[in-house]
């Protein structure tokens, strides 16, 4: 089982580079899930630390952790206020006419013995809003840097497949699956602003699977300081649970 790599940390948050293919919650099938590795990221803190936001199990790439109640509940608030910064790296299966553009689509959850569930464009659905451009393209696919400013699930999924009108390589849900691994989405950046220090900020480079496609790694981060921080001593903290 590979390390895994940490891309900021400090008193109160890690920012993890999360491997695809690796659930944050135990699949209802059983296996493996982030909360098994929990313990390897506590770096000598009593507690182990708690994801702060959700990332589907086939995207890679920055996942916040809080590492005790008070942190968890600040980065909590600090998404419902939508003052996080995410970039998505995605590849498109094809090329779209325009380059870039601001989606906004209502998006209703559905569900069938046939299909499982899925989300929808509805009229009646929670709002949501991803900006995107055009980086490069290659053999006929798009990447594509996504700027979500709300948080839905399968957000980014549903708004290339019926905002852009061109889904996701490998996604089996919102495209086919065509016989790639994986969805090809890939959290590549994350800033969440705190006040009185600095800004939590950090890059994943860009995945393996995505360069084996042509693209080469986009360098440029639009997130603002170093992507790691003085970390101090861990201090005695009595054990108390937290939900998260």
């Amino acid at each position: 089982m590979n390390d895994l790599e940490i891309l900021y940390e400090d008193g109160e948050a890690l920012v993890i580079d999360k491997p695809a293919g690796l659930p944050i919650d135990r699949p209802r099938k059983g296996g493996a899930s982030l909360g098994d590795r929990l313990d390897e990221l506590k770096l000598g803190f009593q507690r182990q630390p708690q994801p702060a936001h959700r990332l589907d199990t086939d995207t890679s790439g920055c996942l916040l952790l809080a590492r005790n109640p008070k942190s968890l509940k600040r980065f909590n608030m600090a998404f419902e206020e939508k003052v996080v910064s995410k970039t998505y790296l995605g590849i498109l299966a094809g090329i779209p006419e325009q380059k870039e553009g601001r989606i906004e689509l209502s998006l209703a959850k559905i569900s069938s013995a046939e299909k499982g569930w899925r989300m929808i464009p509805a009229k009646k659905g929670k709002e949501s809003a991803t900006g995107w451009r055009v980086l490069a393209e290659v053999n006929g696919r798009a990447l594509v840097e996504f700027r979500p400013e709300t948080g839905r699930t399968h957000q980014i999924r549903v708004h290339a497949a019926s905002g852009i009108g061109i889904p996701l390589l490998g996604d089996p849900v919102y495209g086919e699956k065509s016989g790639f691994a994986r969805t090809m989405l890939h959290a590549s950046a994350i800033e969440v602003p705190r006040a009185g220090k600095s800004a939590i900020a950090a890059h994943s480079p860009m995945p393996a699977d995505f360069i084996a496609l042509g693209f080469a790694d986009v360098g440029a981060v639009p997130v603002a300081g170093a992507v790691t921080a003085d970390v101090p001593q861990a201090p005695e903290i009595p054990e108390t649970d937290v939900q998260t």
